[in-house]
């Protein structure tokens, strides 16, 4: 069963035919009304409660060897608390091996998105996803995987080229599916990770095979994770999950089955909740599930029929 859903906001217009010209990236770098995320070892610098947009005047006239410099997008209308619109946001991605940051304004207070992101809304969000998706790229992939010659980035940062072969390579992005396991008496089935703390749950997902279509993964994912069998899917919504370049693809999946039998592999517990039995649970700090900015939580609360109330909500 499908499901029709809204077109998404445009946040930030990537520029997806204009960056691959010749000296667009140079012409943003020149112009001062460009402004700069700066990254490290997978963290973004904050200002405040949100990543820091500096000024290029306030950085350093030589850039750290190493740096990945990635054009991330114009500013579109609706995002003016953050920036101006059609303001150019540039990324650079400091090497792992960066030394010394006291160059660095704000005190170099970098955070990671988990930790930050219930506190970011719009642009912010939007620009950590695209930038930390793109850095972890071109982290992993600075080698050409046919010959092992060292790649050069190319099209303002969203293509690297062997210099040996002459090969392209792009950003990879690997689908995955993520459910909310729902019974024929209309509880979900959410489960709790062997990572996670024991009173931690959360809908179960899984990376597409190759040759596999995403319902067949779904279908796959549940039967090896939680034991039960998903006779249908209806499709919700997609996130982009930059951990490290993941777009999750978002079902509810309906089950006859009344008994989960964890692989005690990746999930070492599930429960069946109703609804007014999570919220409960969730109120008093017997269960904890994902954060609202996360596809997961989407899809429980698409379960739920609305918002579930944390504890911190009614203080």
């Amino acid at each position: 069963m499908s499901k029709s859903t809204p077109s998404p906001e445009t946040v930030l217009d990537r520029q997806c035919e204009q960056r691959s010209e010749p000296g667009f990236m140079e012409a943003v770098l020149e112009s001062p009304a460009h402004r700069v995320m700066v990254f490290h070892r997978g963290q973004v610098l904050m200002d405040g409660t949100g990543p820091a947009y500096l000024d290029p005047a306030g950085l350093p006239g030589a850039m750290v060897p190493g740096t990945s410099v990635v054009y991330l997008g114009k500013v579109a209308p609706g995002q003016e608390d953050r920036l101006p619109v059609g303001t150019d946001l540039v990324l650079h991605a400091l090497p792992h091996d960066a030394g010394d940051l006291a160059w660095v304004p704000g005190g170099g207070r970098f955070a990671a998105y988990r930790d930050v992101a219930a506190e970011f809304t719009g642009l912010d969000v939007h620009a950590f996803v695209e930038a930390l998706a793109v850095a972890n790229w071109h982290a992993t992939h600075r080698h050409c995987p046919r010959c092992g010659t060292a790649t050069e980035a190319d099209w303002s940062g969203w293509m690297r080229r062997c210099p040996q072969d002459g090969s392209e390579h792009f950003p990879r992005t690997d689908p995955a599916v993520i459910v909310a396991i729902v019974g024929a008496d209309g509880r979900i089935l959410l489960a709790n990770n062997r990572q996670w703390e024991s009173n931690r749950y959360s809908t179960v997902a899984g990376f597409v095979e190759a040759g596999e279509s995403a319902e067949q993964a779904a279908v796959r994912e549940i039967a090896e994770e939680v034991g039960v069998h998903l006779h249908s899917l209806q499709y919700i919504s997609s996130q982009a999950w930059p951990f490290p370049r993941s777009l999750m693809l978002g079902y509810i999946g309906h089950t006859l089955d009344t008994v989960a039998v964890p692989d005690n592999v990746e999930v070492v517990g599930a429960r069946w909740f109703g609804r007014e039995e999570l919220q409960a649970a969730v109120l008093s700090g017997e269960a904890s599930i994902s954060h609202r900015l996360s596809i997961a939580r989407t899809l429980i609360e698409h379960w739920h029929g609305g918002p579930i109330a944390e504890p911190g909500d009614l203080a």
